[in-house]
């Protein structure tokens, strides 16, 4: 699942899902849980499947979950899951967490209806120790997110990028070993005035692997979108590679160089997916 940035919009705040659709996010994740206090939860839900029907069409759609087994069950109950491009589970540690989740969303669908997509969130030490089997846990995940602050108190660290530089690669590796989407950040998604230092940041996050990033304030969304795109000179480096490349194949060639550089199969790809080609 493609998405740069992904705005958090809480379940129960009806101004803000009202303006999230005008924000600019690649995706909105409509909120159950930690914006969502423990006595707001039942109201939450109806307040969840009233906004999923509302964005249909204006923007991509997933929510986020409870991690608790008995909230998870009644998050799902109240969900249009055909108007969902993924339910995100928080704080997973293990395949089976995956698996039930699956099977809670599976009973609800037709019999033959394609799984709808699990983003699973990694938040603890334990979690990343584990996160091939959770990218393996069911063929219905299609994404992996680090949670920076989670696991930076799990840590008992500050969620700063030399702290978290290790467990965000391994969550990245992870994912894209097995063709998943990636989303993070290698430090604190808590910044909302330093648009500057959040760059910085969304920058060492791409670096990394990261493909986007959770927001929690739309001033972030133009800078994830930004940081998780090609420039545009990377986009005109592309253009080159491309045109080197067919013409490398033309004269029977495998590789080309180009300004200086040997131009191969990686280098061609990595193009190609820039442009989308």
């Amino acid at each position: 699942m493609d998405a740069r940035s992904l705005l958090f919009v809480p379940a129960t705040s009806v101004h803000l899902l009202a303006k999230a659709a005008q924000r600019g996010a690649d995706a909105l994740i409509v909120d159950l849980e930690d914006a969502v206090p423990m006595d707001r939860k039942a109201p939450a839900r109806q307040m969840a499947a009233q906004a999923i029907e509302q964005l249909v069409g204006q923007a991509g759609v997933l929510v986020r979950v409870n991690s608790a087994p008995e909230l998870v069950r009644e998050d799902v109950q109240c969900l249009p899951l055909h108007h969902l491009q993924a339910v995100l589970l928080p704080k997973v540690e293990s395949a089976a967490q995956v698996q039930e989740l699956a099977r809670l969303l599976a009973q609800r669908q037709a019999p033959g209806a394609a799984p709808v997509p699990i983003a699973a969130l990694i938040e603890t030490p334990l979690g990343v120790l584990r996160a091939e089997s959770i990218a393996t846990a069911h063929q219905s995940v299609c994404a992996l997110g680090f949670g920076a602050e989670d696991y930076a108190s799990e840590m008992l660290v500050e969620p700063q990028p030399q702290s978290l530089l290790w467990a965000a690669q391994a969550v990245t590796n992870c994912a894209r070993a097995f063709r998943l989407a990636s989303w993070g950040l290698p430090g604190s998604v808590a910044e909302i005035s330093d648009m500057d230092g959040f760059a910085a940041l969304v920058k060492q996050a791409r670096a990394v692997g990261f493909s986007g990033t959770v927001c929690i304030h739309p001033r972030q969304i133009p800078v994830a979108n930004a940081g998780f795109g090609p420039t545009p000179q990377e986009l005109a480096w592309a253009r080159k590679v491309l045109a080197a490349d067919e013409e490398a194949r033309a004269r029977g060639l495998g590789a080309v160089t180009l300004d200086g550089r040997m131009i191969d199969r990686p280098i061609v790809e990595r193009a190609r997916r820039w442009l989308k080609v």
